[in-house]
């Protein structure tokens, strides 16, 4: 039933699906007063707002924004590559992945929850091969509608675990790219604490060890939605050091001070997670709450 949806989202234009994103924003800023709340509370802790004011609108403007990106998601699933690509209007950085190819050790892109993550690993697989990391569908009927609304062109898919990881540096050796979500919370085991906008957040480690083991270039990608449903511009920056889970959340963090509205500011990077509590430092865990 979902993939029919998907299939009769990719027929609308784009402005109405971003309409269609902005109404479930605002009824979810209202309605869901738990993510509202995480939403406030992680702006306040950026710091790119000082007054209470502009927090709550930042938190408001960017559930709609939110609201987009989920109807986008699922707009994308639905329709052919050919239909997609017309949407990017412009790309900035591109001479980045033309150098990085001519060096030969690979790419990693980096896509935070920030504009349309999606639309950027099919741009780029439209003309290169890139395997994306994926983190399997809980519920497991949305697993092949996830393969087939990602794998698109040259982009294939890698699941979390050890023989997606081993997939993402055979594709590294081949000097070919990949694709990371970067401020996602790993798995036990899997991630370290490290201050995100100042305070600790379980942070990944996968994308530091893949990018100080390969040589890889680091490339933050930006899906920006531009307004009234034109399209997409996709930008594109190199980092210079992710070598630490620290380094690697600084990256993200001057990433979405370039777009603020745009970052899922209610995904809760800072909440607990049982398994990674011995790992957090007594000086940190004051700030851990």
């Amino acid at each position: 039933m979902l993939a029919l949806f998907c299939k009769w989202l990719s027929r609308l234009p784009l402005g109405y699906i971003q309409g269609l994103g902005a109404m479930l924003g605002r009824l979810n800023w209202w309605l869901d007063q738990k993510s509202t709340r995480i939403a406030i509370e992680n702006i306040r802790q950026s710091g790119l707002c000082k007054d209470i004011t502009a927090i709550h609108q930042l938190a408001k403007h960017s559930r709609i924004e939110a609201g987009k990106s989920l109807m986008e998601s699922l707009f994308i699933w639905g329709a052919p590559q050919s239909g997609l690509l017309p949407l990017v209007k412009a790309t900035t950085g591109w001479h980045l992945v033309e150098e990085a190819q001519r060096v030969g050790k690979g790419l990693i892109f980096l896509t935070p929850h920030l504009g349309c993550f999606e639309i950027t690993s099919i741009y780029y697989g439209s003309q290169h091969p890139i395997t994306v990391l994926y983190r399997p569908p809980k519920l497991t009927w949305l697993e092949d509608l996830l393969q087939q609304g990602r794998q698109k062109g040259h982009v294939s898919l890698a699941p979390a675990n050890a023989a997606g990881v081993k997939k993402l540096l055979q594709a590294l050796k081949r000097g070919e790219a990949i694709g990371i979500l970067p401020d996602q919370i790993p798995r036990k085991g899997e991630g370290e604490w490290a201050d995100f906008f100042g305070k600790p957040a379980y942070t990944m480690g996968l994308a530091s060890k893949l990018a100080v083991k390969s040589g890889a270039t680091v490339i933050m990608a930006f899906g920006e939605r531009l307004a009234a449903g034109e399209g997409f511009h996709i930008h594109l920056s190199k980092v210079d050091n992710i070598h630490t889970p620290g380094l690697l959340n600084q990256a993200i963090e001057r990433q979405i001070a370039q777009c603020p509205v745009q970052y899922l500011w209610q995904y809760n990077r800072y909440k607990k997670r049982r398994y990674a509590m011995h790992k957090l430092q007594p000086h940190q865990s004051e700030h851990a709450d």
